[in-house]
């Protein structure tokens, strides 16, 4: 394995900005999350670019996605440990993408019971899976290295369900296919906390790949009509305007398939149709510049195929 001049420096010195403490930010009473950089993953930032959340309840933990490598998530569970000493009973994936479970093996190791959706189940089984893995180790050398594995669920749900735990009550919710074919929220009772995993991209361009879109903007107007008071992303900071976030990521895909699916029902070449949009909504969001064009790309590869 080659690991780059910097990775070795991260290891070696053992000093960063990340040897601060990773935060949990408080959302309502007992619930908590942390917030990862609005970056693509490096080995600076320990690939720590997504979030993840925290329920304690009287008879335990639920923890809402285990981040992206075991050296973050290891800082996570130390987060968790400051605030309560109950032990985390249960891991729930809103998906099956690297960012959001290359830690989970750290939890899986103290005893947790790991929840996704049964649709991940296939590409945690493909070869996709093992060479994002394979690719990563030289990647984000030392953070994930051979020692990284792929963790199943302990439970694959097929349908909706009530996860209740010490009298707190978790709605958990495909929504799926969208962002990815297994996507699941978690709605707080009470609190009405909703984490929409990567449904929601708050404050930044979200990450489009292969989704099927317009479920995705289908899921995205069920959880508006749900009306959530507090909706934690998958990436980007606590949205206490959980309807003009989530419209904003709506928007924005729906712009994609508008501006796309014209470029392609007309013939016109990608390239030529991607410079002829105006783009200015959303250029000045963070991570335009390194997501716009393949999200763009990826809708007009779709819409071309549904194309009569």
């Amino acid at each position: 394995m080659k690991w780059s001049l910097i990775s070795a420096f991260w290891l070696l010195s053992g000093l960063s900005a990340w040897a601060a403490p990773l935060t949990l930010q408080p959302v309502a009473p007992n619930i908590w999350f942390a917030q990862g950089d609005a970056a693509l993953g490096t080995p600076e930032n320990r690939n720590f670019i997504s979030n993840a959340g925290v329920v304690v309840t009287p008879a335990g933990v639920v923890v809402i996605d285990a981040l992206g490598s075991p050296a973050v998530a290891a800082d996570l569970l130390k987060a968790i440990r400051r605030i309560t000493p109950l032990p985390v009973r249960y891991v729930i994936l809103t998906h099956y993408h690297a960012d959001h479970i290359y830690g989970l093996q750290v939890f899986k190791d103290q005893g947790a019971t790991v929840l996704a959706h049964e649709a991940g189940r296939e590409y945690l089984q493909s070869d996709t899976a093992q060479l994002r893995l394979q690719a990563t180790r030289e990647s984000l050398a030392p953070w994930i290295d051979a020692k990284t594995r792929l963790v199943p669920a302990d439970r694959w749900l097929r349908a909706d369900e009530v996860l209740e735990l010490g009298g707190v009550r978790l709605q958990l919710r495909h929504v799926g296919p969208a962002h990815t074919p297994e996507d699941l929220t978690v709605f707080v009772e009470g609190a009405r906390v909703l984490f929409a995993g990567d449904l929601a991209f708050r404050g930044r361009i979200p990450y489009v790949g292969q989704a099927d879109s317009r479920g995705w903007i289908a899921a995205l107007t069920r959880l508006i009509d749900s009306a959530p008071a507090a909706i934690v992303p998958g990436h980007g900071p606590l949205s206490t305007e959980a309807l003009a976030d989530l419209r904003l990521t709506r928007d924005y895909l729906q712009y994609l398939r508008d501006t796309m699916g014209r470029a392609a029902a007309d013939m016109q070449p990608f390239e030529e149709a991607y410079a002829a949009t105006d783009w200015s909504a959303y250029e000045r969001l963070p991570l335009f510049k390194a997501a716009n064009r393949m999200n763009a790309y990826n809708t007009y590869l779709l819409m071309e195929r549904a194309a009569p």
